[in-house]
């Protein structure tokens, strides 16, 4: 081997080390890896110990959009963040093969021995989240949602219009048109007064494989519904929602408060749909504060 060609080589496999097993800047490890679980194959990252904290992403985003979260809440938790099935590293969804986002989660958190978690996640992470909740009552130790969605929904008719145009594309399988539709929803509009955190939602978009936009997804829906069973949900519940989110979103997270049993909202003023990456500092006060007290 040249030197030159060593020098790349070395190069290369620092970078790969560091990728899988780095130091956070409060000196806590940072591990990534990939879990063979329930069918599938789940990229996820973890930092830090204690409790186990478990961050859920939103649709079309990955673990990315919890940068703001990870090396925060790993001063006084395992925290562990993965790219849900069909989204980031993790692998597809397999046409015509039923699975779920819950049991997903579930056998994820066996795989990594991460009982008892608290669960924080965001818009359709929020909605896995609730799922599991109301499937695997005991199954955790509290649950926050931002800005959420929650399984049975009857979305309202604005919402629905407003969504047609990337229904349009995916009919079309045109994965290009159905991100540019994507962006373009109002739900992206406080996001793009920021240019910086546009270009951050922006990159996780286009690195998405867009399999939703043009395939059936298989995933098999909680039954009953989880709206209907959101007053069995009776570990304290943290509902997190921006002040400028879109109505159906507002709506689903003053349901979620308002239904849970030990629950308590917190609205982020200025805000809008990605509260956690809009307004960290807010965000990361009031998730600090609930669970050190959960």
């Amino acid at each position: 081997m040249s030197p030159t060609s060593r020098r790349r080589f070395l190069s290369a496999a620092g970078a790969l080390a560091l990728s899988a097993c780095a130091q956070l800047p409060g000196g806590a490890e940072r591990k990534s890896g990939f879990a063979e679980v329930n069918g599938t194959r789940l990229y996820y990252e973890t930092a830090g110990a204690g409790d186990p904290v478990v961050l859920l992403h939103s649709f079309t985003f990955d673990v990315r959009m919890w940068d703001d979260q990870f090396d925060v809440l790993a001063r006084n938790h395992r925290v562990i963040r993965y790219d849900a099935r069909g989204f980031g590293r993790s692998a597809l969804p397999v046409a015509g093969v039923p699975y779920s986002h819950h049991e997903d989660l579930a056998a994820l958190l066996a795989h990594l021995d991460a009982r008892q978690p608290h669960l924080v996640g965001h818009s359709m992470g929020g909605r896995f989240a609730l799922d599991y909740a109301v499937t695997t009552p005991r199954g955790y130790r509290s649950l926050t949602v931002m800005d959420t969605w929650i399984s049975g929904w009857p979305w309202s008719k604005a919402f629905v219009e407003m969504y047609t145009p990337v229904l349009t594309a995916g009919r079309r399988k045109d994965v290009a048109a159905a991100k540019a539709a994507w962006l373009a929803l109002p739900v992206f509009a406080p996001v793009r007064e920021r240019p910086a955190l546009a270009a951050r939602v922006d990159q996780m978009v286009r690195d998405y494989s867009g399999w939703h936009f043009v395939n059936a997804d298989p995933a098999v829906p909680v039954a009953p519904a989880t709206i209907t069973r959101l007053g069995s949900i009776d570990m304290p519940v943290l509902v997190v929602v921006g002040e400028r989110d879109l109505p159906d979103f507002v709506r689903m997270s003053e349901q979620v408060a308002r239904e849970a049993k030990r629950s308590r909202r917190v609205t982020v003023p200025a805000t809008g749909h990605f509260a956690s990456m809009e307004s960290p500092r807010e965000v990361n006060a009031a998730l600090v504060e609930f669970l050190a007290g959960a």
